[in-house]
């Protein structure tokens, strides 16, 4: 019998279909669509991916912000925790938080903890930032206070773990296709895309959704 997260470092095919490319980028899908989430619930306008040298990857936005204080069930642990370090406890299982989500089946981001060598989480709301980081899965550290902001949203820093996924890079232009077509389907939202490697950035921001797509897919075509 497994606990925790184990099961998702000894079996990761089962929850990103594969320890390759597919499955590596997969990570990013699902920090992002979180971040989705928060716009489909009407709280979030921008998304920003960022792709640092060390093959780490930054996933922001601008919405509520992961919840931080104790959870109702797990008294000793901050709701963030919970979300970042339990299987199926994301606001995707409560008709409370989302009427409607993008993500895949609702482990997300605490799939993306257990397979990456580290992942640090910045949370901004109530007037605070709060910070914790993991170290393949497990808290490095409690969460704590890192300053005031009357900013608010949610900052995933993580690196896929080597051990895993080899020697494995991220692709500018196969994490960039899937930005844009969730652009395309979330009208008015602007998801950036910055990677630091080599300093190459796309803005993807679509006021006409779907429209837009079709545009976007006729454009070097003659249409009938």
């Amino acid at each position: 019998m497994l606990e925790g997260l184990e099961a998702v470092r000894k079996r990761p095919a089962m929850y990103i279909g594969s320890t390759g490319a597919s499955g590596m980028h997969h990570l990013v899908y699902e920090a992002v669509d979180n971040s989705i989430d928060e716009v489909l619930a009407g709280h979030a306008k921008n998304i920003d991916v960022i792709l640092h040298p060390d093959n780490s990857v930054t996933v922001v936005d601008d919405g509520r912000g992961i919840p931080v204080d104790p959870h109702p069930k797990f008294k000793n642990l901050s709701a963030l925790e919970v979300v970042m370090t339990k299987l199926h406890a994301g606001g995707k299982f409560d008709k409370k938080s989302y009427k409607v989500s993008g993500g895949l089946h609702g482990v997300g981001v605490s799939v993306v903890n257990a397979l990456s060598e580290w992942l640090e989480v910045e949370v901004s709301r109530d007037g605070r930032t709060f910070h914790q980081r993991f170290q393949r899965g497990t808290p490095a550290a409690p969460l704590k206070v890192v300053g005031d902001t009357e900013d608010r949203g949610t900052k995933v820093t993580f690196k896929p773990a080597p051990q895993l996924f080899g020697d494995l890079k991220f692709s500018f232009e196969t994490l960039s296709t899937r930005l844009r077509e969730l652009a395309f389907l979330n009208a008015g939202t602007r998801i950036t895309m910055l990677d630091e490697r080599d300093d190459k950035k796309h803005d993807f921001f679509y006021e006409g959704g779907s429209v837009a797509f079709v545009k976007f897919l006729n454009a070097n075509k003659t249409a009938l």
